[in-house]
This record gives C-alpha cells, sequence and structure tokens, in this order.
C-alpha cells in the first residue's frame, strides 16, 4: 500500500522559513478566532439582553401606569394629547404601540400593524387592569418582533406594545461577517509577518549552510563565516568561525608535523640503509669495524624507535583525551625524580611550596615533567650537581613547575625556539634525542591552559619549566 500511505501522509514543510510562516498564521488563526469569537459571543449576548431589558420594563411600566390610573383606549390613541401615556412608551426605546377597543377590534393601528389573535382580544375584555398576554418571534411585515399585550381593566380595551428583534440580529450579523473577515486579515497579516521574520532570522543561517557547504565542498577551512549581531544565530556563526579556525590550524599543524617529521626520519633512516648495505660485506670487515657497525646499527634503530613513539605520541594527542581530574602536581614531581634516579642515577631534588593540587590529567603532566628532567640529566651529562625541580602553587590556582640543572645552559639566540618541534641547538646536535620532548612540554601546557619557558640560570646551567592553570 504505498501509494495509499502517499496519499494519506502528512505533507512536510521543506524550509524553516515556511515553517515559521504557517507557524505565525496558525497561531494568530487560532488567537484571533478565539478572541473574536468569544468578544463576538459577549457582544451578542450583551445586545440581545440588553434589548430584552429595555422591552421589559416598557412592559412592566405600562402594567404599573394602568393599575394605577382608570385609562382608557382614547388615551392611548395617536390623535391623543402630546406627552400622553402613548409618547411614554414610544420615547425609550422606538416602541411600536396598538390600541385595541373593548372587544378586540384595533382602535389605533400601530406602524406597522401587529396581529391580534384570541389572547390579545380576551385581555382587551378582561376586567383586570395589567392582564398581560406575550408573543415571542412574532413575524410582522418579513420582520421578527417580540409583542405584548396589557389589559386596561374594566372591559375598555388593551394596550398591545412590540418589539422589533430582527434588526437587532442583521447588526450582529454584521457584526460576525467583519468579525470573520478580521480574523482572515489577520492571518494574512500573521503569515506575512511570519514569513518576513523567518527571512529574517533565517537568511543569517543560510548564509551559515552556505559557508558550511563551500567548506565540504572544497575543502579550505579558511572560509570566512558572514557574523552579525548578538543573538543565538550570531553565537552558533562565531562558535562556527572559532571551530573552523581551530581545524585550520589543526591542519597546519599536521602539515609541519609530516614535514618536520620525513626531514627527521630522512636522516636515520638513510644511515640504517648505508649501513644495512655494509652487512652483505661483513664476512670482509675487520672484527672492530663489524662491532662498530652493530652498535650502530642498534642506537640508529633505538633513536628511530623513540623518534617514531615521540611522533605518535605528539600526533596521537593523548593530553587532550586523558580525563582529567583533580591532582597534585608535587606529588607527580616525587614519582618522576624517583623514576629519574633510577633511569640516570643522579641525584634528583624536589621543593614543593603552596597549594599544587588542580584539575588537570596526570598522566601528560607526567610525561611533561619527565621530558624536563632527561633534557636536564641529557645536557648535563657527567654533572655532579643535583637536579632540581621546584613546584609552587601560585594565586588563582595556577601551578608552576621548574627544572633546574648545572648544565652549559641554553644559548639566547636559542631560547626562543626550544619549544619548537625538531629544533635542536647545534651544541646538541651530537647528542641523541629528536627534538620533541621539549615541543611535547609545550602541548601539555598550552592544554593546561599555562605555557611554556626557558631562560638561563644564574650561576651557569639552564631553568626549564611551564605553568598550569586547573581552572
Amino acid at each position: 500500500m504505498p501509494s495509499a500511505r502517499r496519499l494519506f501522509a502528512r505533507p512536510r514543510l521543506s524550509s524553516l522559513r515556511a515553517t515559521f510562516a504557517v507557524s505565525f498564521a496558525a497561531v494568530a488563526a487560532v488567537v484571533t478566532v478565539l478572541v473574536g469569537f468569544l468578544s463576538y459571543d459577549a457582544a451578542a449576548r450583551l445586545v440581545r439582553v440588553d434589548q430584552r431589558t429595555v422591552f421589559e420594563d416598557v412592559v412592566q411600566d405600562l402594567r404599573a401606569q394602568v393599575r394605577q390610573d382608570a385609562l382608557t383606549a382614547q388615551d392611548f390613541a395617536a390623535s391623543g394629547t402630546d406627552g400622553g401615556p402613548r409618547d411614554d412608551l414610544i420615547r425609550p426605546s422606538g416602541t411600536v404601540v396598538q390600541v385595541l377597543g373593548p372587544d378586540g377590534t384595533v382602535v389605533d393601528r400601530g406602524s406597522p400593524p401587529l396581529p391580534v389573535d384570541a389572547d390579545d382580544r380576551r385581555a382587551a375584555s378582561a376586567s383586570t387592569a395589567g392582564r398581560l398576554v406575550e408573543h415571542r418571534d412574532v413575524e410582522v411585515g418579513g420582520e421578527v418582533f417580540r409583542t405584548a399585550t396589557v389589559a386596561l381593566g374594566g372591559g375598555r380595551g388593551a394596550v398591545q406594545v412590540a418589539q422589533e428583534f430582527s434588526g437587532t440580529e442583521d447588526l450582529l450579523r454584521e457584526l460576525q461577517q467583519r468579525t470573520v473577515l478580521l480574523v482572515a486579515a489577520v492571518v494574512v497579516a500573521a503569515g506575512l509577518f511570519g514569513w518576513w521574520l523567518a527571512r529574517r532570522i533565517t537568511s543569517r543561517l543560510v548564509r551559515l549552510a552556505g559557508a558550511a557547504e563551500d567548506v565540504a565542498r572544497t575543502g579550505r577551512l579558511a572560509t570566512q563565516v558572514p557574523v552579525t549581531g548578538r543573538d543565538e544565530v550570531a553565537r552558533l556563526g562565531r562558535s562556527f568561525d572559532r571551530m573552523l579556525g581551530r581545524l585550520a590550524q589543526s591542519e597546519d599543524d599536521q602539515r609541519r608535523l609530516v614535514q618536520d617529521a620525513g626531514h627527521e626520519l630522512r636522516t636515520p633512516l638513510t644511515s640504517l640503509r648505508t649501513n644495512i648495505s655494509m652487512l652483505r660485506r661483513i664476512d670482509e670487515l675487520p672484527p672492530a669495524a663489524r662491532e662498530e657497525l652493530v652498535a650502530d646499527l642498534a642506537h640508529e634503530s633505538r633513536e628511530l624507535t623513540d623518534l617514531v613513539n615521540e611522533l605518535v605520541d605528539l600526533a596521537a594527542g593523548q593530553s587532550a583525551t586523558e580525563p582529567p581530574q583533580q591532582v597534585a602536581v608535587a606529588d607527580i614531581a616525587e614519582d618522576v625524580a624517583v623514576a629519574a634516579r633510577r633511569r640516570t642515577g643522579r641525584e634528583i631534588v624536589v621543593r614543593a611550596a603552596g597549594e599544587t593540587v588542580m584539575n588537570g590529567r596526570p598522566a601528560a603532566l607526567q610525561r611533561a615533567l619527565s621530558n624536563l628532567v632527561e633534557n636536564a640529566a641529557k645536557f648535563d651529562r657527567g654533572g655532579t650537581a643535583p637536579i632540581e625541580i621546584e613546584v609552587t602553587g601560585e594565586d588563582g590556582g595556577s601551578v608552576r613547575v621548574e627544572v633546574l640543572d648545572r648544565g652549559p645552559g641554553i644559548a639566547e639566540e636559542d631560547l626562543g625556539r626550544v619549544f619548537d618541534r625538531f629544533y635542536r641547538a647545534p651544541d646538541a646536535r651530537s647528542l641523541p634525542g629528536s627534538g620533541l620532548g621539549l615541543s611535547i612540554v609545550r602541548e601539555v601546557a598550552t592544554a593546561h591552559g599555562g605555557e611554556p619557558f626557558a631562560h638561563r640560570r644564574e650561576g651557569g646551567g639552564s631553568v626549564i619549566g611551564f605553568t598550569v592553570s586547573g581552572t
């Protein structure tokens, strides 16, 4: 039954602009219809009640008058004197008055003439003044009236009064038609306003979507995202712009990492290839040359392994994926010191001051601090002075970590580049290492809202460290 389902399927609006317009029109229609219906109903009820009340007052006044005075049919005749009882009936509400004689015949016709039936004639001959006979929805001359016959008493006749109701109903019908037209106009206006407002709101979303589609189509992350205003759409645009900026930066970092890694890997790979080619003639080499070749191969393989491991750690961004938790940086420094003493045989001194507990990633912080200590031990080979680790809690919840050594120090021209990837000072290029250790320190510090630093130590050596923030 796929065709039947398609036939009765609910139509879907294909754009947010159409959804806004239809929603505005629907809300306006519901509200306007409800308000119009209630207003019309209240007005019609009020008009009908008011008209009935006026007519009932006229009838009650007439009954009171005929009971009080012994009036005759001639007193209500149109030829009577001005200011007579007939005028008292006509003036307040335009009531139609018709006078009946004692036998029920019409003495003075109303305008229009009112019908007289048997009940009206009996009222005209009644002896009791004020006797009432009422008729509802009486049609006279194509119009609908409400009539009442009041006996004068003593068989002197009766007075008929009538009030037209069809004119009121015509007025209410006209009011109803105007209400319907007003509702339709409001609905149309609401739909147009909804369309205009939706176009105003969604125009920026359309531009934002266009920018996203352009990025998806071309792959250019440098696409400019249009951002105007201060509302949620503007916030979305700014967030999208920042996201593209971060992605572009990440792409640039990855490209530089691949280029730098290719450059750095080329040297050990070339050396390995050369040594491997020498293995084909290893039988021709003297024993000392064989030992040197094997040692060189082992050294190059270790260097290549360390370089690949550091590249993997840097590219995978382990510091960003590790969940943050409350960690004491001073305790991490103690663990790093214990491991470094065992690995290097050097004396490692840890000093902590202030509050060093913060919200961070312990494995990443430990890796950064280990890199600093290993760097200090590498450049201070054969040194006797202890390597010092200072952890200081600062105001605002940040922590400052410093590693101090008494090595040869860092040249002034190299201080600004020691944290660059693969950068190695000229004096350090003969030492083992990949040039990625301090770069990882910078990544960890930046991920924790801090920054790395390096400067020469007074009295010789260097101070290299970083700050981290737990906020």
